[in-house]
């Protein structure tokens, strides 16, 4: 979001200021509750005004009639649920039960909403002073604009907001949002223009914002697509039907536990883009040893990533794609059975695309991060015979910094990233360049190739830059491991010199 306006920045300055000594994880929903009020209550009022004025269409009709609000996809607001009613009355004491009251009476007369909008303002820890200047703050902005562009200011506003809330709560805020830029690099490189969209991990929906941005400016009908998704955690789950509902996106969204209760359980994706969280230790997977998802192989107890993997293979139409956000170290593990997952997984063809991605693009962790691109049928004629073979592709050298602690990937490097995926895979071949391999940054790999690589799919292995290539583990535990290596070679005493000679020759360190 480097390049937006000031008014982004300026109401989360202000905003911010007034947080005082509340948590950013409750502020979050105090805050992003009222700007959506604030926005529905403006294009409320837009609609009344036009059907008290009673001209043209609008002639003879009653302002006060909810039905007229749902024939032109706007929530009905009743007056005491209003945005001015609410600002007269911000300095007042009960101004924090009146916005519950609003909230309620939203929700009850606009069905889509119902059990989405947060109803936290009444608390007695929550200072009404503060929350009266928040009022007055939000009440600054103006959604009353024409069609698409409130929409869009909204959108800018909210997801804006949503990524300093992530910043500000740090590791434990970023599980439910997903950098703009990862996504869109998500959503670029699947082109999702119709069909089932899935999400078992969707967080605050970005995924499925960034889709629908995706086929309007493509000049597509949001329409075709069919959205699904699943949140285990309930106030992630309202935050993300605020999400979609300030845009008018129709989504079934779940709440649950997307390993031990799918909500979707027999859905077929055309399009699956999701960020499950990274190395999950307690998934629950010893209660899911026998699950008929595990096609490739027991995903260990320890570790989600091959059982998301598999998850999601599970989900795939027969032509279905899927990217998906995982740790580093899922392109090269061999520990409890991981290895051979992954070598079954290439030798069926499932793995269609390979991107190591920019360390610090994520509010949430500094683990190194990478994208899957799965496709479940790479001979269907849509595009090329891709079958004996992997795209590689490594973009760490890519993004910019955006302050001192995170990177986000340009819309350049976006387009560079999709246009090589493109390129190769030989989408409209007539719209497209050859594809070429670069040193340093993309080779298409035979499968005989990843087989002598013992079904490593890190990029920087194929591409040429192996020297650098960066297995996500720090250096201080590559060499805690080194050094218990050497400790327990001394033990034995055999052989020590060519022992400590191929332990560091492995971390990079030749004598």
């Amino acid at each position: 979001m480097a390049d937006n306006n000031e008014l982004e920045r300026t109401l989360w300055a202000a905003a911010d200021k007034m947080r005082s000594n509340m948590d950013a994880a409750e502020y979050k929903h105090v805050v992003l509750g009222l700007i959506f009020l604030k926005y529905i209550s403006d294009a409320f009022n837009d609609l009344y005004e036009k059907l008290k004025e009673g001209k043209g269409e609008f002639e003879g009709a009653d302002p006060e009639d909810a039905d007229e609000y749902l024939a032109h996809n706007i929530f009905f607001v009743s007056e005491k649920a209003r945005w001015q009613y609410l600002q007269d009355r911000a300095k007042q004491p009960e101004i924090g039960r009146l916005i519950d009251d609003a909230m309620d009476a939203i929700e009850r007369i606009n069905p889509p909403l119902k059990g989405v909008l947060p109803k936290i303002y009444a608390d007695p820890d929550l200072n009404k002073l503060r929350l009266g200047e928040l009022i007055d703050l939000i009440g600054t902005i103006g959604f009353r604009q024409d069609g698409q562009q409130a929409q869009d200011l909204l959108g800018r506003v909210y997801e804006y907001f949503l990524g300093q809330f992530a910043d500000a709560e740090g590791k434990k805020g970023g599980q439910f949002y997903t950098p703009v830029s990862i996504v869109k690099l998500l959503v670029d490189m699947l082109e999702p223009y119709n069909g089932r969209v899935y999400d078992g991990c969707c967080g605050s929906g970005g995924m499925f914002v960034q889709s629908e941005k995706f086929v309007l400016n493509h000049q597509g009908n949001i329409k075709d697509l069919s959205i699904f998704g699943q949140e285990s955690n309930p106030t992630t789950l309202r935050l993300a039907r605020m999400n979609l509902a300030i845009r008018g996106i129709d989504a079934k969204l779940e709440l649950g536990d997307t390993f031990l209760n799918d909500r979707h359980p027999d859905l077929k994706a055309d399009f699956i883009l999701v960020n499950p969280p990274f190395n999950v230790s307690d998934w629950s997977g010893e209660q899911l040893r026998d699950d008929a998802r595990w096609k490739y192989g027991l995903p260990p107890v320890g570790n989600a990533n091959y059982a998301w993997l598999q998850h999601f293979t599970h989900k795939l139409s027969p032509n279905g794609t899927a990217g998906i956000v995982l740790a580093n170290g899922s392109m090269n593990s061999n520990t409890s059975g991981e290895g051979e997952i992954r070598k079954n997984m290439i030798e069926a063809g499932l793995v269609d695309c390979m991107v190591a991605l920019p360390a610090q693009l994520f509010y949430n962790t500094m683990i190194p991060a990478c994208l899957w691109f799965l496709a479940r049928n790479k001979t269907n004629h849509k595009f090329r015979d891709r079958s004996q073979e992997i795209l590689f592709i490594d973009a760490r050298k890519l993004g910019v910094m955006i302050n001192r602690r995170n990177k986000e990937l340009t819309d350049e490097d976006i387009a560079l990233i999709s246009g090589t995926y493109h390129n190769w895979r030989n989408v409209r071949a007539n719209n497209h360049s050859p594809y070429e391999d670069k040193a340093g940054f993309c080779k298409s790999a035979t499968l005989e190739e990843v087989r002598k690589n013992s079904y490593v799919l890190m990029p920087g292995r194929y591409v040429g830059t192996e020297e650098e290539a960066d297995d996500g583990i720090p250096f201080a535990e590559k060499m805690n491991v080194l050094t218990a290596k050497l400790a327990e070679q001394f033990a034995k005493g055999n052989e020590l010199e060519k022992t400590i000679r191929e332990n560091l020759k492995g971390i990079g360190y030749e004598f």
